[in-house]
């Protein structure tokens, strides 16, 4: 999702629940692919600004980011400025997936448009509603 975010010329915030998660997430994003990495970083890089994918526990957008990404239960009371938000979460762990229900739910009593994708077993995305 972050390629494709990059890939039409949008940034990105990840928000994390966690300063170890953001740690792991920045780890990851320079070995998920042995031939290309992400562009990110985080407070601890700094430069917020000129970062494509910003890594954080916190409610900002140093780089301007026009998508947002919810990880490990994170959320937000103020989606402006975001032309999209994913909220990203196991959906094999009952918990994560009861807060994500509450988090869907609150966005749609707000107002906003939403949709809900489910990865099937083969790794493929159907929309669900």
């Amino acid at each position: 999702m972050l390629e494709k975010t990059l890939e039409r010329g949008q940034r990105a915030v990840v928000r994390a629940s966690s300063e170890e998660r953001v740690e792991a997430l920045a780890t990851g994003l320079w070995t998920y692919n042995d031939r290309s990495f992400l562009p990110h970083g985080s407070l601890k890089d700094g430069r917020g600004e000129r970062q494509p994918i910003w890594l954080t526990t916190q409610p900002d957008a140093p780089n301007g980011a026009e998508v947002l990404f919810l990880t490990d239960g994170s959320s937000t009371e103020n989606l402006e400025g975001f032309a999209l938000c994913a909220i990203l979460f196991d959906g094999h762990d009952e918990e994560a997936v009861t807060a994500a229900r509450g988090q869907w739910s609150g966005l749609k009593e707000a107002g906003h448009e939403v949709t809900y994708w489910q990865q099937d077993d083969a790794g493929r995305w159907s929309q669900k509603a």
